[in-house]
């Protein structure tokens, strides 16, 4: 943008070049980066500028948003750490229905085991074998496990007894390997839909689906 200011004696000064940075349409334009902008090519939407008030009430429409925003903060980090810390932040963040949050990582060093990774919320198990509990069985089936009930569910295992649905969707990389799961709890029976799993499905996907190292 060229803006023309007038000094003193009203006398018009050379033009000044204002950048403005794209911004997903949700964040707040923090008005030190707008005069000052960084180098072009470094600049990355940073997740402190994110607030859930301005996302849609309608869910299907929220997570749509939020995709966008997650995708614009993670964009180009190549640590995967950093990246499922800032998706357990901001779904955490948009979905105050949500009790725990987070990731559990694939061990390399232990063969088909999940250790917790990231997340929001109260102490997590630390580990979890494939095939085990509501968050090891999509970790070996590589599918998408939403339960209305977890006490129902055969080999719960209970991190907190205050969580009584789950959703839990596996994190592929790349090249189609499992490398985590993301696991969403509510302290509400049938928490979770289609929608959930559709909106989250595609958030892993987006971040996670393509090398970024």
């Amino acid at each position: 943008m060229l803006q023309r200011n007038m000094n003193l004696k009203g006398h018009r000064t050379p033009a000044t070049i204002v950048h403005t940075c794209r911004r997903p349409a949700v964040t707040a334009v923090n008005a030190a980066e707008a005069l000052n902008p960084p180098a072009p090519g470094l600049w990355r939407p940073m997740a402190e500028t994110f607030t859930a008030d301005a996302l849609p009430a309608d869910k299907a429409a929220r997570y749509a948003l939020l995709r966008q925003e997650i995708a614009a903060v993670t964009e180009g980090e190549p640590d995967e750490v950093a990246r499922m810390a800032s998706v357990a932040a901001m779904l955490a963040q948009a979905f105050p229905s949500f009790f725990w949050t987070g990731f559990y990582r694939v061990d390399p060093a232990k063969e088909a085991e999940l250790v917790v990774g990231p997340y929001q919320g109260t102490l997590g198990c630390l580990r979890i074998a494939f095939g085990r509990g509501v968050c090891g069985a999509p970790a070996a089936r590589r599918q998408t496990v939403n339960v209305e009930d977890v006490e129902a569910f055969a080999d719960h295992i209970a991190c907190d007894s205050r969580s009584r649905s789950e959703i839990v969707v596996p994190v592929l990389d790349g090249k189609g390997r499992l490398i985590a799961v993301l696991d969403v709890d509510s302290t509400h029976l049938g928490a979770f839909d289609a929608v959930d799993a559709e909106g989250l499905e595609a958030i892993v996907r987006d971040v996670f689906g393509s090398d970024q190292s």
